[in-house]
């Protein structure tokens, strides 16, 4: 059986929806710690301003998102998979994209957020400091990395 490839593209107004679905999934089991309420409240601003405003690009099968990144500069702002697409090569394939495009990428992630910290240290990011804040000033460590190419 043959695997269908991904096509990455960029954002479009009526992709909204989907993509917001995808980072609320994502987000309850990567972020959980969060909390339920939290992550509406930031579904709220994903939706109305990350998604627009961001350099965003959609991974799609067939057609469908199934994941996406969106890119500030030279940051990874955000990077989510559709649960039932994790582990199966697309965030590789978003980074690669975002390599492509930018010269050196950064990004934040959260220390709790164990899984996705070592999938971009998989890649080859490295820790450059913490914070011991969010950027919301919650009790959540922060881990800034970068990546050259």
């Amino acid at each position: 059986m043959t695997q269908r490839p991904i096509e990455i593209r960029p954002y479009q107004a009526d992709d909204n929806a989907a993509l917001t679905d995808i980072w609320l999934a994502a987000s309850r089991i990567s972020h959980a710690f969060l909390g339920e309420e939290k992550l509406l409240e930031h579904r709220a601003l994903v939706s109305e301003f990350y998604l627009p405003q961001a350099e965003t690009w959609v991974a799609c099968l067939c057609g469908r998102p199934i994941g996406f990144i969106g890119l500030i500069d030279t940051t990874i702002g955000g990077i989510f998979v559709s649960p039932e697409r994790q582990g199966r090569g697309v965030g590789q394939a978003l980074i690669a994209h975002g390599m492509s495009l930018k010269p050196r990428l950064t990004l934040e992630v959260y220390a709790l957020n164990e899984r996705t910290r070592a999938f971009y240290e998989k890649l080859g990011f490295i820790e450059t400091c913490r914070r011991p804040v969010d950027d919301e000033g919650l009790p959540f460590e922060q881990i800034s990395m970068a990546l050259s190419n």
